[in-house]
């Protein structure tokens, strides 16, 4: 499935448990040890599921969640020590998808997480395609098609599109996109999102209208 998933739990060992665990599988598992540092690799990139401890030191997380809910819809599953109800209702409130309680099966885990993704993606086809009306993104060539006719984009406006059809219906602003796509070494101006924008509108013809501009903050692919 090779899914990068973002991985924040306190515990050292369960840690490199589950990132090994993931790795075994052929996924990209990125670690944090604490609620500060799950943030700062969520804000830096682009993950297919998010695996959260609730009880961990400096940030906790509810709080991660609540934060990650304000500019992503990636799929979380809590992983918590706590049975409680009303914890696992107020974690659905502030977004989780799933929770799993301690102890658990690595091989639930992992299924819940490969169903959440699934769903999150919506369109993948054949675990190589996205698609969203008559767009289609084929990954493995990174060839793009509009109404069955291909479409020449340059690598950062591929990256581009990627970024806004994995995070579809989802507002980015220009600086998550110019982290998000082309990283920190990129040296151009927050604006120049908007040129690539514009000419990916271009290209793209009749799924041009897709491509929302949200005034004052940035953009997002409606589907």
């Amino acid at each position: 499935m090779n899914m990068k998933i973002l991985i924040a739990e306190d515990e050292p060992r369960l840690l490199a448990v589950l990132c090994d665990y993931f790795r075994s599988k052929g996924d990209l598992p990125f670690p944090a040890k604490d609620g500060a540092e799950a943030l700062e690799l969520a804000e830096r990139g682009t993950y297919d599921g998010v695996l959260l401890d609730i009880m961990m030191p400096k940030t906790d997380g509810r709080v991660v969640c609540r934060a990650l809910r304000k500019f992503s819809d990636v799929p979380i599953i809590f992983l918590t020590a706590l049975s409680d109800e009303d914890d696992k209702l107020l974690g659905y409130e502030l977004g989780a998808d799933d929770y799993v309680t301690k102890p658990f099966s690595l091989a639930v885990l992992y299924a819940k997480i490969s169903a959440l993704v699934n769903r999150s993606r919506g369109n993948v086809l054949t675990g190589d395609q996205l698609t969203a009306g008559a767009l289609r993104m084929v990954l493995s060539s990174q060839a793009v098609f509009v109404d069955g006719n291909a479409v020449a984009l340059t690598p950062k406006e591929y990256s581009l599109l990627l970024c806004l059809m994995r995070n579809r219906n989802m507002v980015l602003s220009r600086e998550q996109l110019l982290v998000k796509c082309w990283g920190y070494d990129y040296e151009g101006e927050a604006r120049a999102v908007d040129t690539h924008i514009r000419r990916l509108r271009d290209k793209l013809g009749a799924c041009a209208a897709m491509i929302k501009t949200v005034y004052k903050t940035g953009y997002k692919l409606e589907v």
